[in-house]
């Protein structure tokens, strides 16, 4: 049986006016009642069709995302217990069987319905078969217990062929998510994932969380890197040519690793580097080449809020008055609130990588640089004099999840010991004159320092030292937490 390329999309509007398929007549259409055997363990496809126990197997995803799926197996009901067996196995499940033979029914009834593990889906199909730039495409109504909604398949023994015609169809940006994966999520049935990437003016994050049946957040990735998309960016205006080629193969690798993991959906989002830079299309365009991902740049107080829901969602309800500010490498952004309450959010441009190039604070400074580069943090930070200061303060970002790695000498970051840290203003201060006094090279061993922000970690320090003296606070919490947990939740989270 020879295996093929598939991909797949889900989508109520699918196939809607000035889609590939609207002007196409299909080449045969039909009518189905079909049950998909889903597991907990994997995405294997195990269904009844035609009355045949019919089982294909993942051989392999391609850089592209495309699945290539092997047919096994199509044996005519009663089936008989060791391909039963072996259909289960699929699966990863291997339930007790009591009969020689079984029919659907009692295959349904007596071991996929006790078996916590399995879950059986009932559907029918209205399928509309097309011959698309040589490859099958296949546009199906989909009703299933539950609900309703529309799916798109485009197949070959050729995966090239499907990419390029997913891509001139205009579908190269939509996840490929094969019908098990998909009926899934649609049924709450099982854990899925979903990836979101923040892609900022210093760093790109990056995250990859899962969400079981009860709405609970679990990660499966976290980690980012260091691109430096701002670099130059106040000197001339614009995003260079290097930084945004590092950028987009971190960002190309991100969402290949998603990919991999089978994430439903991804996201993108641009902050600070991409709001200020006029040639921000470049790269959105590079990245959109390579990847089929689009990235959104949000406003400021966009990136705020998505911040403080971040945050607030891994916090107890508390009375009193807070500020929650997430410092990054082109900008900082506030957010005000009383008992949960939000009062006020707005961003300002001050971040690591602007004031790291104003004041050349990438080595060794002097006494006097030090102190002019504190002075015009103040200066931008002027906007918070005549706030009321808040009774606690709770930052996120880079700059104090690495200071919050250094206090406690992390070798190996581990965010459960970052989050909830409490840096002191004594704990700053002999940070900020650590990194003074220290090379590029020299902060690049420091224990608890992520290399790729050495040149960086004196002006982020800085920047926290100067909010924590115009908030009239002597220290701050540490949450691991940032806007990419505030996206996911948002955005996924009641899926």
């Amino acid at each position: 049986m020879t295996p093929r390329w598939e991909w797949r999309t889900f989508g109520d509007r699918l196939g809607a006016e000035g889609s590939p398929f609207s002007d196409l007549q299909p080449e045969r259409v039909q009518d189905s009642d079909e049950v998909y055997l889903l597991s907990v363990a994997n995405d294997e496809c195990v269904k009844i069709r035609d009355g045949l126990l019919d089982v294909k197997t993942l051989d392999e995803v391609n850089r592209d995302g495309l699945e290539q799926w092997r047919p096994v197996s199509k044996q005519a009901f009663p089936v008989s217990s060791a391909d039963v067996r072996a259909a289960l196995e699929t699966l990863q499940a291997t339930p007790a069987l009591e009969r020689d033979t079984y029919t659907a029914e009692e295959l349904l009834a007596e071991v996929v319905e006790p078996t916590a593990t399995l879950h059986a889906v009932r559907v029918q199909k209205h399928r509309k078969h097309f011959l698309l730039n040589g490859c099958m495409a296949e546009l199906t109504d989909l009703r299933f217990d539950g609900g309703a909604t529309r799916t798109i398949a485009i197949e070959s023994e050729d995966p090239a062929l499907v990419t390029a015609t997913v891509e001139d169809a205009g579908m190269g940006s939509l996840e490929n998510v094969s019908l098990p994966r998909g009926l899934k999520a649609l049924t709450g049935f099982g854990p899925r994932r979903y990836a979101v990437i923040d892609v900022g003016t210093n760093s790109v994050k990056f995250h990859v969380g899962q969400l079981s049946p009860d709405g609970a957040w679990s990660t499966t990735v976290d980690r980012s890197e260091v691109t430096r998309l701002g670099e130059g960016l106040d000197e001339t205006g614009r995003l260079n040519a290097e930084p945004m080629e590092r950028t987009a193969n971190a960002i190309a690798a991100m969402v290949d690793e998603a990919r991999r993991l089978r994430a439903l959906e991804i996201d993108a989002v641009g902050t600070a580097g991409l709001r200020l830079a006029p040639n921000r299309d470049e790269l959105v365009g590079m990245v959109r080449e390579r990847t089929g991902i689009t990235i959104e740049v949000i406003s400021g107080e966009e990136e705020a809020r998505l911040a403080y829901l971040a945050v607030t969602a891994g916090l107890r309800s508390s009375s009193g008055s807070r500020v929650v500010f997430d410092t990054g490498g082109g900008s900082s952004q506030f957010t005000y609130a009383h008992d949960d309450i939000v009062d006020e959010q707005f961003s300002l441009p001050v971040g690591a990588v602007r004031i790291t190039e104003t004041f050349a604070l990438a080595g060794v400074v002097t006494d006097e640089t030090l102190a002019a580069a504190l002075d015009a943090i103040a200066g931008e930070l002027a906007p918070l004099d005549g706030h009321p200061h808040p009774d606690a303060l709770v930052a996120v970002g880079g700059a104090v999840t690495n200071l919050a790695a250094v206090k406690h000498a992390l070798a190996t970051y581990d965010p459960d010991v970052v989050n909830g840290t409490v840096l002191g203003e004594a704990e700053i201060d002999r940070q900020i004159d650590l990194y003074r006094t220290t090379t590029t090279e020299d902060r690049r061993h420091i224990v608890g320092l992520q290399p790729g922000r050495a040149e960086v970690i004196l002006a982020g320090a800085c920047i926290v030292r100067t909010t924590l003296s115009k908030l009239g606070q002597t220290e701050l919490t540490v949450s691991d937490r940032g806007l990419r947990h505030g996206l996911l939740a948002e955005r996924f989270g009641k899926r």
